[in-house]
């Protein structure tokens, strides 16, 4: 029984299990499926299971092992006419997309949608008879021909809905009552055609005026999905309608800089100096990068009147990559300009076929959608599919069938529009902003178009794309077929046709003549104010750290915060014995471990009325079990935040557990630290090796943001490193990678030995009046090392040192100098006292770069001239920090390197082999058994 296959399609077993609940509780189960079994009591009660509503009760059960055997509620042969009337209903509803027309320039392929009347048990002599089903899509008691005529026009049109997959009741009626009875009266007023035809003449005519005065040139042009523009101005004036004050875009470069000029009010003539060459670029801060990467922001009016807040993040060349950081950035601005009001500012994710499909990053993003800390109230995801990645097909760009197939992890919503049909691509735009404004979650609109060139506009598509191209050579563009159309629909509409067509005509001659345009006019919001109020750094702010100490009041107060529980509030056994320890760290022995300094550095911040944002895998607790800056009851798992609750905190904190992700979670916080200049950001890795997971966001914003897009960023990473036998994953966060990434002062590198000097570290990343990424190399082991601790008037006054010199040793003794980062300084000190070395000087590199140079000089100098440099560290010779020590002090120094040898992989997996390195390091460092 072939020919019931959409039914046959369903788990049989499961539908009769739904049914028999339905029998117990009809509003116990799904509201379609409530519908679905609601239609079919009300046909068995009105036409009974005779041969009029049905088969006779002797037709034989299905031969089919697929359908459900006779007498089941799946027993097509069985169902009455009006519940398979309701079937075809919910098919086309579950798998109309599927026959949409939504591909401009092909016929899409059959998918097997399954929607023709014989799949159902229904034939041509149905068509004339009345249906009560007609009620589910709005249209009363109507004709079976009628019901499917109104089915094609909505979900057989220009747009395909997927949708049946939410399984939120309200919002899935919401939205299939939206989709349906939207479709069937949809008729934009004059107003709306003319903005549309007027946006398509914008966009064809910056393309053309490009096209004309810089053949040849890249641009990545929007040639074939000029829709864009008409999407993004009905989305911009649907969301200023309903209360929207501000969007930010991300996107990749195609289409870029039309979006720039028709969207944003970026003047030709700027663009036009960029193309020439005739901007000036400041080089002076830094390297500058191509146009179609360069951010931007300006205010534009919306229809009725409104100022809009348009941002465009400044990108590179790796797809999707903007996503995380577009997403932080709209947290940052909803936490504190917003006061958490999400409906305020709305991310907008414009995404290329090939890459929303290709990149992980994409998923990751996804699945932060509905996280606490990272939520934003809802994306819209807005999808410029031209068929093709580069010279990739689909079908070797994807297995699903969409591209947009992971909104169906989060139950979001995909509009799939014809970009030919630029009233459907309006309408999906309008769609979008209602649904993300409605029910604050992520909605996704696949708009199907073409690329009217290649990759670039030197590129020939037809070297692989020979038959695709010769139907878009002979394709009209968008604007012509909107033209078309509106001439053909009457007289109204003709006459807007002329009219506008003489205006583009206009238009195009005028931007061919360099006709001047005004900028627009752009205030400054209070963030953009606050990042106009720093400065650049110069060389000569690397010299000293500012001071950061602060008052003894001050002290106290966060002290109380963080050893004080609310009344009632019963921790476990361990949490009460650190609480504990803490108390007298702060109260009595006056002398703090690594967790009570970084904690006291973010509480001093709170006081001083500045935001603090810590995520990372496990970071409330920390991966090693030292933070605790967030604890539980016992009983209830009742969460408390101690510095959330700090009595005169003028500031925000904010600690999340983030999902197990290191590219998107980075590429969060960067966002984040990218637009609030007053917040310290911090990101921790679970251990710093698995930063690598992250690379883009390192190589591509971090290191180099500043360079390229004139963007500071304060954002702290803290990567958990240190040789102690744990094996080649849990060793080394590459420090010899940020230090090759290292120049013109674009990162603080650092590795740090002593609780107060990390709080000083902290606190100077606010108190600098620049803003610079700092990476930490920070400590496993030394979180609970004895001589780890920091006595408190180290807090109270001060600031960060660089360097830290030996005070033990005396200068005429000193034969050997040993220059080290990060921890092994404690194992060479452990083992010089043991062995009584009397000698050997050690001088610990707190900060690697900016390297503190003159300080390292001088402190070396102090020993007199003979003396002998080495650099000693536990990595391998050709990781670590030896390359850019070298590098660096060559010319001053003559120093030589004592490592673990050269090695492929970064550390050993035998506790054994690494005791014994680290001993051969150690001991031939002091000079002993040599």
């Amino acid at each position: 029984m072939d020919k019931y296959s959409y039914i046959a399609n369903a788990h049989v077993a499961y539908i009769d299990e739904l049914y028999d609940d339905y029998k117990k509780d009809p509003e116990a189960i799904d509201s379609s499926w409530k519908a679905f079994f609601d239609g079919f009591e009300f046909a068995i009660s009105k036409y009974g299971e005779d041969e009029n509503g049905g088969a006779a009760a002797d037709v034989q059960g299905p031969v089919n092992g697929n359908l459900a055997t006779k007498g089941t509620i799946m027993d097509m042969e069985r169902l009455p006419k009006e519940i398979k009337v309701r079937a075809l209903i919910h098919a086309y509803r579950s798998r109309g997309h599927l026959r949409s027309k939504t591909n401009p320039v092909r016929e899409r392929r059959d998918r097997k949608a399954l929607l023709d009347l014989e799949d159902f048990g229904l034939d041509k002599n149905d068509l004339d008879t009345v249906y009560q089903a007609g009620n589910e899509i709005g249209i009363g008691d109507a004709k079976l021909s009628k019901i499917i005529e109104s089915l094609k026009i909505i979900y057989e049109g220009s747009m395909g809905f997927e949708y049946l997959y939410i399984r939120d009741p309200e919002m899935l009626d919401w939205f299939r009552i939206k989709v349906e009875k939207d479709a069937l009266e949809f008729n934009p007023p004059l107003e709306d055609k003319k903005r549309i035809l007027s946006k398509l003449n914008e966009a064809v005519v910056f393309e053309n005026f490009l096209h004309t005065k810089y053949l040849g040139q890249k641009r990545f042009s929007l040639e074939g999905g000029e829709s864009t523009i008409p999407f993004l101005d009905s989305l911009i004036n649907q969301a200023s309608d309903s209360g929207v004050e501000e969007v930010m875009i991300g996107m990749a470069h195609r289409g870029r800089l039309n979006v720039l000029a028709n969207i944003m009010g970026k003047t030709y003539e700027q663009i036009f100096s960029e193309f020439e060459g005739t901007a000036k670029p400041d080089l002076t801060m830094g390297d500058g990068d191509v146009k179609y990467h360069l951010g931007f922001s300006s205010e534009v009016p919306a229809k009725n009147g409104k100022l809009m807040i348009l941002k465009l993040a400044p990108n590179p060349s790796h797809l999707e990559a903007v996503n995380p950081v577009v997403e932080g950035f709209v947290r940052a601005k909803i936490d504190d300009h917003y006061a958490g009001d999400e409906d305020k500012m709305i991310p907008i994710l414009i995404h290329g076929d090939s890459a929303v499909a290709g990149q992980g990053v994409v998923y990751e993003v996804t699945q932060m959608a509905n996280l606490k800390g990272y939520y934003t109230g809802g994306t819209i995801h807005f999808v410029i599919n031209n068929q093709v990645g580069f010279t990739t097909d689909f079908d070797d760009a994807r297995s699903s069938i969409y591209c947009t197939d992971v909104a169906k992890i989060i139950d979001a919503p995909v509009i799939h529009v014809n970009g030919d049909d630029p009233e459907a691509v309006v309408y999906a735009a309008k769609l979008a902003v209602d649904f993300r404004q409605k029910f604050n979650k992520d909605i996704f609109v696949d708009m199907v178009c073409y690329r009217r060139h290649g990759h670039n506009e030197s590129d020939e598509p037809k070297f692989t794309q020979p038959e695709l191209y010769n139907l878009i050579s002979k394709h009209p563009n968008p604007r012509e077929i909107y033209n078309k159309t509106l001439l053909e629909r009457g007289q109204v509409d003709a006459k807007l046709a002329k009219q506008m067509d003489k205006e583009f005509r206009q238009l195009l001659q005028d931007r061919l003549n360099l006709v001047k345009e005004k900028p627009l006019p752009y205030s400054f919001s209070p963030f953009e104010k606050a990042w106009k109020a720093l400065d650049r750094a110069k060389p000569e702010d690397f010299e000293k750290s500012p001071d950061t100490g602060i008052s003894t009041d001050s002290i106290e107060k966060i002290a109380e915060a963080l050893t004080v529980l609310p009344k009632g509030f019963k921790p476990i056994k361990q949490i009460e014995a650190q609480l504990k320890q803490r108390k007298e760290m702060f109260f009595q022995t006056k002398s703090l471990n690594w967790a009570a300094g970084e904690l006291l550095a973010y509480g001093s911040l709170l006081l001083e009325g500045k935001t603090v944002r810590i995520t990372g895998q496990d970071c409330q607790r920390g991966t090693f079990s030292h933070r605790h800056a967030v604890v539980h009851d016992a009983n209830t798992n009742k969460p408390y935040n101690s510095l959330k609750e700090l009595k005169d905190s003028k500031g925000k904190f904010y600690i999340y557990n983030s999902l197990l992700s290191e590219y998107a979670v980075l590429g969060f916080e960067y966002g984040y630290a990218m637009a609030n200049p007053n917040a310290l950001t911090v990101w921790e890795a679970q251990f710093g090796d698995f930063a690598n997971g992250a690379q883009t966001m390192i190589d591509q914003f971090i290191t180099s943001g500043e360079s390229k897009w004139q963007k500071m960023n304060g954002l702290v990473m803290l990567l958990p490193h240190g040789y102690e036998g744990q094996g080649p994953e849990h060793s080394n966060a590459r420090p010899e990678r940020f230090l090759q990434l290292a120049a013109e002062y674009n990162v603080v590198v650092a590795n740090v030995t002593e609780p107060s000097n990390f709080f000083h570290l902290l606190r100077r990343q606010l108190a600098w009046n620049f803003r610079k990424p700092c990476i930490v190399m920070s400590p496993k082991s030394l979180l609970r090392h004895p001589k780890v601790v920091s006595p408190l008037e180290e807090f109270t006054k001060g600031c960060f040192r660089e360097i830290m010199v030996d005070e033990q040793m005396d200068p005429k003794k000193v034969k050997r100098v040993v220059l080290c980062s990060g921890k092994i300084f404690y194992e060479l000190a452990e083992m010089r006292e043991k062995e009584k070395v009397e000698d050997v000087a050690i001088i610990r590199v707190e900060q690697l770069h900016p390297l503190p140079k003159n300080q390292i000089l001088k402190a070396i100098k102090a020993y007199g001239k003979n003396v002998e440099t080495l650099w000693v560290q536990e990595e391998p010779e050709n990781m670590g920090y030896w390359a850019f020590m070298v590098r660096n002090l060559f010319k001053d120094l003559n120093m030589d390197v004592i490592a673990r040898k050269a090695s492929a992989s970064p550390a050993t997996g035998y506790h054994k082999v690494h005791l014994a390195e680290q001993k051969q390091i150690l001991e031939k460092a002091l000079k002993i058994n040599s």
